[in-house]
Formats: C-alpha cells, structure tokens, sequence
C-alpha cells in the first residue's frame, strides 16, 4: 500500500461523520462534568471569629488571646464547593457579654451555610476565655527635674504636680503592679529666680490600663543661693590617729538654699581629711573635703600637709 492511500485513510478517519463526532465529544464532556460536580466532596475554609464582649459597665476584660480565625471543613458537591466563595458564608459569631464564660464549644449551627452544605468540622473546637475584675485606683503622680539651673540657683524642694494623684482604670492583674504615674522630667536648664509652670505629658504604661488624663500641670521654683563663710574651722583626718595637718585650720565658704544656710550651725561644718595609707610614718598633701547636704563647698587652702 502507498503512503499516499495511507494518507488519506487517515484522513478519513478524521473527517468522515465530523459534526457527529463532534456532537459526541461534547456529550461526553458534559456528562463528565455532571458526573465530576455530583461527586461528594470537602473543603475547608477559614471563617473571621467575631466576638460579643461585655460593655463597659460591666467592669469586666478579657485577658486572654482570642483567635482572629477558625478553620471549618464543609461538605457538599465538588461543583458546590469550586463555587463557594468565603462572603457566602460570613463569620462565626459567639457571644459572651455575660463575662463570665470561661470555655465555649462551638457548634456547627453557628456556621450560616448555602443549602446543600454542611458543616463536618470546626477547628479549633472550643475556645478558652480568661477574665479579669476592672477597678478604678488612684495613685500619685511622680515628678522628676532634669537639666541644672543656671550658675549660683537651685530648685527648691521637689516640683509640684496637679492634680496630685490620677485615677487609673484597668484589669485588677495589672493595677496591683501600678504604684505611681510617671510625668515627664521638668528641663530647669538655665533657669534662674522664678515660679515656673508647665503641663507635662504622663507615660503610659501601655497594655489595658487607662489613666482618667493624659497631662498635669507642674510647678516648681527656682531660687538664688545664699553664701555663708565660717573661719578658721579645726582640720579633721580620719585613717590615722595622732595626725597634724598643716596648716590646722582652713576657711570654708558655702553655697546654699536659703533656708539650709540661715539654719547651718558652725560644729555642722567640719572640713576633714582622710588618710588612706597610713603604715608606718609619713606624710602626704591632701584635699579637704567639705559634704554638707545641698551646699557647695569652696575651701581656703583646698589642700593641707598631713603628718603621721
């Protein structure tokens, strides 16, 4: 046989009775599709969580975390499920404004489904609720100054806020370990005599817990110093018995609030100095030392000659 008549016997195979060929082929595919969309079939989809959590007044908060979404495996026809988009099915609600659950099941009602689906599965199956009371306290406000006056003034005492204390509201866990409000530092670089006001930011400690304000209003003054001179004070040294200083008496000039020095009595200031190596005998020039409590110390000589 030649090629050319095996040519056209194929080609006959082809072509001969086309159209029924092809009204065949497209009956097969639809019966295919018929048979395939039929077949029972699952599918799992993720599903948003929604959850009903009791109002303010009902002074209680949930402390643990929750799921943002749970896993539900359906069942239906293969065609039903290719079709099924996730804004058929919406979300899983549950509802625990009571604040008192503590494990919820979750049922398969409470997935909305088309007809012709059900619900085989929900993953995870419960879920878990930790509570927690919320109480209102009140605690202080702690101030702090950051930053130093300019030469010769001082801050008086510790700047004031007000109010004085703020309420905090928050789960009771978290309050017991709340002892103040922290407001941010006063800056008194610079500063000189006068009443200074600022409103000041309170940090947040962040978490559940809110504070009924969220600045107060901080007041402190600044004051010039008040020198005070006391003469010819006795030289005394520690570390070594018996020692001299030379010379033994040394002049001190200081700086102070107004209130400490009008109240600083002279057997108050006592320059000294301390021996650190005192074996055997010597000698060694040393740098008296004056610590009176907010005062600064100008000495006259600042260093004496100690013999052992």
């Amino acid at each position: 046989m030649s090629d050319r008549t095996l040519t056209e016997r194929a080609r006959a195979l082809f072509t001969e009775n086309l159209n029924l060929k092809l009204v065949s082929l497209f009956g097969a595919l639809v019966l295919y599709s018929l048979v395939h969309g039929a077949q029972d079939a699952q599918r799992a989809m993720s599903v948003d969580l929604v959850v009903v959590l009791p109002p303010d007044t009902a002074n209680r908060v949930l402390v643990s975390p929750l799921p943002p979404q749970v896993r539900v495996t359906l069942r239906s026809s293969q065609g039903k499920l290719d079709e099924l988009r996730t804004d058929d099915i919406g979300n899983l609600q549950v509802d625990v404004h009571t604040g008192q659950d503590k494990r919820v099941m979750l049922d398969k009602t409470m997935v909305h489904v088309p007809a012709g689906v059900t619900v085989e599965q929900i993953d995870p199956p419960t879920i878990d609720f930790q509570w927690d009371d919320v109480i209102l306290r009140d605690v202080p406000v702690q101030v702090s100054v950051v930053g130093t006056p300019a030469p010769g003034y001082v801050v008086k005492g510790v700047p004031a806020a007000n109010p004085k204390d703020v309420r905090v509201r928050g789960p009771k866990s978290e309050l017991s370990t709340i002892q103040f409000a922290r407001a941010e530092a006063f800056d008194v670089s610079g500063l000189t005599a006068g009443n200074y006001s600022h409103a000041l930011a309170i940090d947040h400690p962040g978490g559940r817990v809110t504070f009924d304000t969220r600045t107060v209003n901080v007041a402190t003054e600044i004051m010039s110093l008040t020198e005070r001179n006391f003469i010819k004070l006795a030289v005394a040294v520690t570390g070594k018995s018996h020692a001299k200083t030379t010379p033994g008496e040394v002049d001190v000039r200081l700086s102070c609030p107004p209130d400490i020095a009008n109240a600083l009595r002279e057997e108050q200031v006592v320059p000294r100095v301390e021996i650190k190596n005192a074996a055997g005998s010597g000698s060694e020039s040393l740098t008296v030392i004056v610590g009176v409590d907010k005062c600064e110390a100008h000495v006259t000589p600042n260093t004496v000659i100690v013999k052992w």
